[in-house]
């Protein structure tokens, strides 16, 4: 696959295939495309906590809202949840903040995945209290992103936004998942 197919395939998403497990060396190797990425500063302020163990996987997703726009949806139902997760930690003791350097890193994990034949979805509503207790991460770690993976099972397409400009993925009746994205061109600004 090359570098357009790559970008065009990374798609969020939500639903998987729980009988595809994913093997910890693949996480590691995910981190690793993270750790080779840029970082702001140089600082290098990021830790990853990863688990591929069902127990520990529960108590993760226990603690994620899955879609904003589908209200009617509490999250992929049990045969369909993620076979891992990566949650990036802003370690504190390095430095206060880490934004872009999550951003990065998660990008390049998800476009890690999709190479590897896997995909996932970036989670920022996490109840960070909960996932904190539950895992028993230090305070000293801040907690902006859990990456949910697996081998997906649903089909994501992107669609230019209608009229309305109305930007709220939905699906339609047969589970294909819809992504409305504003028109190119007006996302340019020539200078």
């Amino acid at each position: 696959m090359n570098f357009e197919e790559l970008v065009f395939s990374t798609r969020s998403f939500r639903r998987f295939d729980e009988e595809i497990k994913i093997d910890l060396d693949v996480l590691k190797k995910l981190v690793g495309f993270a750790h080779s990425s840029a970082s702001s500063g140089n600082i290098q302020g990021l830790k990853f906590a990863i688990s591929v163990k069902e127990t520990t996987n529960a108590k993760i997703f226990n603690c994620l809202k899955w879609a904003f726009y589908l209200k009617d949806w509490e999250g992929p139902v049990k045969g369909e949840r993620p076979v891992a997760y990566i949650i990036i930690l802003g370690d504190t003791e390095i430095h206060e903040t880490i934004e872009i350097d999550v951003g990065i890193a998660a990008q390049s994990i998800l476009l890690g995945a999709v190479a590897l034949g896997f995909g996932g979805c970036m989670i920022g509503s996490i109840d960070r209290l909960q996932l904190r207790k539950e895992l028993e991460i230090p305070k000293r770690f801040q907690i902006p992103l859990v990456i949910a993976l697996g081998k997906p099972v649903e089909k994501v397409v992107t669609e230019e936004t209608d009229d309305s400009g109305n930007i709220e993925y939905w699906r339609d009746s047969n589970g294909t998942h819809f992504v409305p994205k504003r028109p190119f061109q007006e996302l340019i600004i020539e200078l």
